[in-house]
């Protein structure tokens, strides 16, 4: 076997269904098993332009454009780009360039309300948050709590002030926002057949019978996605797994059961570029193809299997009217404690240039809006929000700190909001620079700047957390569960 191939062992009786299935294609499927996968990386745009991003780090990642997402790329295996201070700091998320296609294809708009039912790790939530702006709100829901806790940490690391993080079944959601989503992101729980060449432990537990169980099971989520989108909204159902039962047979079983579904027309060259339209030649249990929908193939495209499909549900024009007043009666009582907003302001004013802007454009002037409590933790909801009791929530918004004694204490959510532009004490290093390991680290700081206070600690332009200064020593409030544990990053290259 030649230089940077693999050797994966894969199911007999998964291949027998993929030669079935393909036909003539099936021996190029197959050989792109003894390939590399491809490697990608998505920047945060919010953060910088990503023509500049692109241009700036290009031969530091040596990164290609990936065809069906703008702001996402090839990267070199090499140049590990997670070991690098600058992911840390949520200046790109590192994800599956397959993966990347399913929010582009649902198109998400400045404003409108999202829901992603089956969101950890969080690379589909970061991708539709940012894309959603300040304005727009996300609610990002995984059922398994371990997860979900993983996805929380991601949206606060990518510093995402849009978006709340929910801990509950897809019935429980539907019971909880009826008809509340402009749009609808099913990334579903699957037999992960795309990942076999990541993921050996998706290899070991595929079974036939494992198909069976996730079909049944996506059935049910895509009935409570249908429950939970707007009339005239849209839905992405997708999955990593190239199972006719989990890809276009459950599309039509869908429609068959929701008439008030179509599958949006649209063509790939406008929607997801590089891509094949569904196809299906297989036709056990009766199956067709379904028109319209999309496969990703790993002997076709650089990036592991996927499956799309893009669906809307109809509009009878009814809906706005109910639905406005329902929000109205149902929104959250938010926090007008007046000592506390004092100790707030006071604390904001003193950090803050308050004309300035974040960079997802949230001015500091009104980051003391929509306010709640949340325990003792304060949380500025997304306005678009509505009531979160009796619901499992593990991040109701942008988390803004704590009241401790008559003082206010920031959070690390906050930090992470926050551009230095916007901050009147801050501690800008290069990425290279040894305090940035050392800070990683949970380590106290010696500096040279007159600082005395909170103070942003970011590597270049992008923030890492909160120290305090003073008497030229900053002292660490990196939080602990994040610190480094050797061995650190590796030396990185001086282009940054």
């Amino acid at each position: 076997m030649s230089e940077g191939c693999v050797s994966i062992k894969l199911p007999e009786e998964f291949l027998a269904r993929m030669k079935h299935m393909l036909g003539k294609e099936y021996e190029a499927f197959v050989s792109s098993y003894e390939k590399e996968r491809a490697q990608g990386l998505r920047f945060h745009g919010s953060k910088g332009k990503t023509e500049e991003l692109y241009e700036r780090y290009k031969e530091v990642f040596g990164l290609r454009q990936i065809p069906w997402c703008r702001e996402g790329f090839y990267y070199q295996q090499e140049a590990r780009p997670g070991k690098n201070p600058l992911h840390e700091a949520g200046l790109y998320y590192i994800q599956e360039p397959s993966a990347m296609g399913a929010v582009p294809l649902l198109d998400p708009k400045p404003g409108e309300r999202m829901l992603d039912l089956c969101a950890a790790p969080g690379g589909k939530t970061t991708q539709a948050a940012e894309r959603l702006g300040l304005k727009g709100l996300l609610v990002s829901n995984e059922i398994h709590a371990g997860r979900a806790k993983i996805l929380s940490g991601n949206v606060e690391r990518m510093g995402f002030a849009n978006t709340v993080v929910t801990n509950e079944t897809s019935v429980r959601m539907a019971e909880a926002f009826p008809e509340f989503f402009d749009k609808v992101l099913i990334d579903a729980p699957c037999s992960g057949e795309g990942m076999f060449r990541k993921d050996e432990q998706a290899r070991l537990e595929w079974s036939e019978g494992n198909v069976r169980l996730c079909a049944e099971r996506q059935r049910e989520i895509l009935d409570n996605g249908a429950k939970l989108l707007r009339p005239g909204g849209r839905m992405v159902y997708s999955t990593c797994t190239f199972s006719p039962e989990e890809n276009e047979q459950q599309i039509e079983g869908f429609l068959g059961r929701h008439p008030e579904f179509s599958v949006v027309r649209i063509s790939r060259e406008k929607c997801l570029p590089g891509l094949s339209p569904g196809r299906l030649e297989w036709t056990k249990k009766g199956c067709r193809a379904v028109e319209d929908t999309f496969r990703i193939w790993p002997h076709l495209a650089e990036g592991e299997g996927h499956y799309l499909a893009l669906l809307q549900k109809e509009d009878k024009g009814e809906y706005r009217a109910k639905s406005l007043a329902r929000e109205r009666k149902n929104k959250e009582k938010l926090w007008e404690d007046p000592e506390g907003r004092r100790i707030l302001k006071e604390f904001l004013e003193d950090l803050l240039w308050m004309e300035a802007s974040a960079f997802q454009g949230l001015p500091a002037g009104e980051i003391e809006n929509n306010l709640i409590l949340f325990g003792q933790q304060i949380y500025r909801m997304p306005e678009a929000m509505g009531r979160i009791k009796g619901l499992k929530v593990l991040r109701p918004g942008l988390h803004l700190g704590a009241l401790k004694k008559n003082r206010f204490e920031p959070a690390h959510g906050l930090a992470k909001t926050l551009h230095p532009d916007q901050v009147r004490r801050k501690i800008c290093l290069d990425p290279d620079d040894k305090r940035v390991l050392e800070y990683l680290s949970g380590n106290t700081l010696k500096i040279e700047e007159d600082l005395k206070g909170w103070v942003l600690v970011c590597a270049a332009e992008y923030p890492l957390g909160w120290g305090k200064a003073a008497w030229g020593v900053l002292k660490n409030h990196y939080p602990k569960g994040l610190r480094l544990t050797p061995p650190p990053f590796p030396p990185q290259s001086s282009q940054s």
